[in-house]
């Protein structure tokens, strides 16, 4: 017998996808996947185009009672254009709530949204933690897009009664992912070394896994209900700390030199590279206690064993 149907944005993508392999895998829901491009579900589950860009082109939510809206405009490397708030808002923000309104009117009961810890800002103080219910403080484009897509989700919900499910990740790893945690993986494997060897600080981070885990626990959970969560692995690492166990699971050497945060802050404001610096030397942490407590949720799987299936990943892709 086939279970609730539930819409699942950006479904070719890193989150998205995995999200519909677990859903295909538990079989207690039929996940529709919700796609721009090119995607392997075909043939897996119902496939349907989508685009946050498209104002008329909006997937029949008919018979959907669960919304996992994973889609968005994400960091843009090299960004065109001159106003770089307003292309993040026409999709995470307009979008998002185009999107919303739909489900909405079509009767879905529960709209949940992969948001970021960006609301909450881009760095914590020694011995402090961003928490769920924090004043947002978003600083880059990305993050106030988010924050206002948030807005408007609420406001959605208010309006209409459609339940609205906030989940805010850090950075998020595990097989296949890409950006600065691939290079770092490249880095190791090629034993370059690293001035990263005496960083103190602590970050969170969340493995795949432990994300879709909970994203769907707040699929029927009674008490996710118009609530916002914030999710982690549960285990803060320094940016070193990171590394070591890193190239242990991919049987690397990590060549670590200890030089100082503020040596390296400095020398990489000289050509350009504060920022970049700066998000491996400042401190991030995230307090989960608000949702192991309400969802009676914790993270499935450890960091090491999550690292390990990453850098499995990353080795069987190199040899073929």
């Amino acid at each position: 017998m086939k279970g609730p149907e539930v819409l699942v944005t950006g479904a070719s993508g890193f989150v998205g996808e995995a999200l519909v392999f677990r859903l295909l895998f538990d079989k207690k829901f039929t996940p529709v996947a919700a796609v721009r491009g090119v995607t392997q579900l075909l043939g897996l589950c119902r496939v349907v185009p989508f685009d946050l860009n498209d104002k008329t082109a909006l997937p029949a939510l008919n018979d959907v009672q669960v919304v996992i809206h994973a889609a968005a405009r994400v960091h843009v490397m090299k960004e065109a254009s001159t106003d770089s708030l307003s292309e993040f808002r026409k999709v995470n923000v307009e979008g998002t709530a185009r999107l919303a309104q739909k489900a909405a009117d079509s009767g879905v009961k529960r709209f949940i949204f992969i948001s970021s810890i960006k609301v909450n800002g881009e760095k914590t103080a020694p011995r402090t933690s961003f928490k769920a219910d924090d004043l947002p403080a978003p600083v880059d484009p990305y993050g106030i897009s988010k924050q206002e897509a948030e807005e408007a989700l609420r406001e959605i919900g208010q309006n209409t009664g459609m339940e609205i499910v906030i989940i805010r990740p850090p950075l998020v790893y595990g097989p296949g992912v890409k950006a600065n945690f691939l290079s770092m993986m490249n880095w190791l494997c090629r034993n370059v070394p690293l001035p990263l060897g005496a960083i103190n600080n602590q970050r969170s981070l969340v493995a795949l896994e432990n994300l879709v885990d909970l994203v769907v626990t707040c699929i029927d959970h009674p008490a996710a209900a118009n609530n916002v969560f914030l999710v982690s692995d549960g285990e803060d690492l320094s940016t070193t700390l990171l590394l070591r166990r890193l190239a242990h699971a991919l049987g690397s050497k990590s060549w670590l030199l200890p030089v100082p945060a503020l040596i390296l802050t400095l020398s990489a404001a000289l050509i350009g590279k504060k920022a970049i610096v700066q998000r491996l030397c400042n401190s991030l942490q995230v307090d989960i206690s608000k949702t192991c407590d309400v969802l009676n949720w914790r993270p499935p799987v450890s960091v090491d064993n999550a690292l390990r299936k990453t850098a499995d990943y990353y080795l069987d892709k190199l040899t073929k």
